[in-house]
């Protein structure tokens, strides 16, 4: 829900203070309506039924792959598109991937995101009610910001989303937000802010062909990213996760391996999740089994720590962007604010990201 039209709601009916929390409580634990919080007046409940919407979004669609990931898409009170997905485990897990941005204009080559208009950044609120929405449906316990839009881009609303994320169930240390390598917002993140997991998009060690795939590293090279990013570790105490999106015959060769296990100095400080592509009609193909192997295998014979992603969703459009991308777009829509779509690789096996730093175990797919 609209939390700040909440607020001015329940002030404008002289309501006590601790009525705004009595609401997000009962939100955050699942509740589906306002009839179900007991504890407040009848009258209260229908005036907020009448007057602040339970969601601050409207769901359009919905699909459940055959792996038991769920994906919706919603549209926001002014027309824009925004995905989330819920990945479910055998271990009990339940990871939810949500999007900071509705559409982006960072242009990453292999994101279906990135060929949308970019609409604007989603507000806090909006950020919750993806999360609100799955937890109605059963309780979840960990969530990545890996959906559509640069979270970096939009740091103030993505890390007062955080903040109330644990009372939904999941903990600031099961919580991962994902970044092209937009250098001020990994500064701040050093600095303000829950204490949640970093994980870059990296994708290529070769400055020129990185700049080929994603744009954005004209504008901040990967090394100044890397240097941000060993200054949060640094401050944090807490591993970089480096994301590597397999690309057949683009980033997967044995020297672009041993170029990657270069860059990531001190070893300690980073762990690599390679990705198998899950496709977006980009034009680009994931790169085979025999290939990820021994791509990873380069890694760790030169001591850098890498796994491999299970895909999830597959036979349901599960990376972002591809069932927004399908729309038609609005008249309406423009491109005023600034976004990032990482999408191919986004919906995709997540344990890495929110690790709690006492066990290591991964579940990766050789």
């Amino acid at each position: 829900m609209d939390l700040h039209l909440l607020d001015d709601r329940l002030a404008s009916a002289a309501e006590p203070g601790f009525r705004a929390r009595q609401v997000w409580e009962w939100a955050a634990r699942g509740a589906g309506s306002y009839q179900e919080m007991t504890n407040l007046p009848a009258g209260l409940r229908e005036r907020l039924a009448e007057e602040v919407p339970f969601s601050s979004l409207r769901l359009v669609h919905e699909a459940l792959a055959s792996d038991g990931t769920e994906k919706a898409l919603f549209e926001t009170h002014d027309g824009r598109p925004v995905e989330a997905v819920l990945m479910r485990y055998r271990d009990g897990r339940r990871s939810l991937c949500v999007s900071s941005q509705s559409g982006c204009p960072l242009t990453c080559t292999f994101c279906a995101t990135g060929t949308m208009r970019f609409g604007r950044n989603l507000t806090a609120s909006e950020i919750l009610d993806q999360a609100l929405h799955f937890r109605r449906k059963e309780a979840v316990n960990h969530a990545v910001f890996m959906g559509m839009g640069e979270p970096l881009m939009n740091l103030d609303a993505v890390l007062a989303a955080c903040e109330r994320l644990p009372d939904v169930g999941i903990a600031h240390s099961n919580t991962g937000v994902s970044t092209v390598g937009w250098i001020p917002g990994i500064e701040r993140m050093a600095e303000e802010g829950p204490a949640v997991r970093l994980a870059l998009s990296l994708h290529a060690a070769d400055e020129a062909l990185r700049s080929e795939l994603m744009p954005v590293n004209d504008r901040y090279p990967l090394r100044d990213v890397l240097a941000a990013c060993l200054r949060w570790h640094e401050r944090r105490r807490r591993q970089v996760f480096v994301e590597y999106l397999m690309l057949e015959g683009v980033n997967d060769r044995y020297e672009q391996a041993v170029a990657l296990a270069e860059l990531l100095e001190p070893r300690r400080a980073f762990k690599v999740n390679l990705i198998p592509y899950n496709p977006t009609g980009s034009g680009y193909r994931g790169s085979g089994r025999d290939a990820i192997a021994a791509f990873r295998a380069a890694l760790e014979e030169r001591g850098v720590r890498a796994t491999v992603r299970l895909t999830r969703g597959r036979d349901i459009a599960a990376a972002c962007g591809q069932l927004a991308a399908r729309r038609e777009p609005r008249p309406a829509e423009d491109q005023h604010e600034p976004g990032r779509g990482d999408g191919g690789e986004a919906l995709v096996e997540e344990r890495h990201a929110v690790e709690d730093g006492k066990a290591w175990g991964h579940i990766a797919h050789e």
